[in-house]
């Protein structure tokens, strides 16, 4: 594995998703009174999870926010910019300490040879400064063990870890800096007279610090290093 470059994320509430309870009481019951048992929940659970499943949208490109600016949290410099990613090995490094639960989520969903941007957040001109791509999907995150880590979380058991991670390998800067702000100018445009940044999560899920994005939003705003700024 690469040298380990920390990083800061997107925080959320530390709490975990509630797991689903069979009623196994009401179940015998039933069965004792008409001889038939009754369909599970587990099963009518399996039955609405593969709908979820069906219905649930597949992403299969991503933007990932990262600090480039030194900034001091717990003693340790969070800092980790598309130019600290290309000083690696291999330019190639785990993306670590993110602990968002829908951004781990997004994390677990990634799959090899996915193309992900890399977005300069928290600066003083946040936007997307190039391209990678995921070379190791979802794996556990080391950092939610280490009490010298910024990342490390308590709550988090070896044997149940909360958080993951995957590697990331440098691609390529793109043509010229694209900018929050010019962004900005494209989805509220696009809310108003429609166009593939209507609903970016960039801007309807700005705290998550690893967001989805479809093909045609993917390939809109890359389009956008071969115009001249609005």
């Amino acid at each position: 594995m690469p040298p380990r470059k920390t990083r800061s994320s997107a925080k959320s509430n530390k709490h975990s998703d509630a797991d689903a309870h069979l009623n196994e009481g009401s179940d015998d019951v039933a069965q004792r009174k008409t001889g038939k048992r009754k369909r599970s929940a587990a099963v009518k659970g399996d039955v609405e999870n593969k709908n979820d499943d069906a219905c649930k949208p597949s992403y299969s490109r991503w933007l990932m926010k990262s600090e480039p600016e030194s900034r001091i949290e717990n003693g340790v410099d969070v800092k980790f910019g598309i130019e600290d990613l290309k000083a690696l090995p291999n330019q190639t490094g785990c993306w670590d300490g993110v602990r968002n639960y829908q951004a781990r989520n997004f994390m677990r969903e990634m799959k090899v040879g996915q193309q992900a941007f890399f977005y300069h957040s928290n600066c003083k001109e946040p936007g997307i400064a190039g391209l990678m791509k995921i070379v190791k999907e979802a794996y556990v995150d080391h950092t939610q063990f280490d009490k010298k880590d910024v990342h490390y979380d308590p709550s988090s058991k070896a044997d149940n870890p909360k958080w993951h991670m995957v590697d990331v390998q440098f691609e390529r800067m793109v043509k010229r800096f694209i900018p929050l702000a010019e962004l900005k100018k494209y989805h509220l445009e696009h809310r108003v007279k429609g166009g593939p940044l209507k609903d970016m999560s960039l801007f309807t899920r700005a705290r998550l610090s690893v967001q989805p994005l479809t093909a045609e939003e993917f390939e809109f705003v890359l389009s956008l290093e071969n115009e001249d700024p609005i």
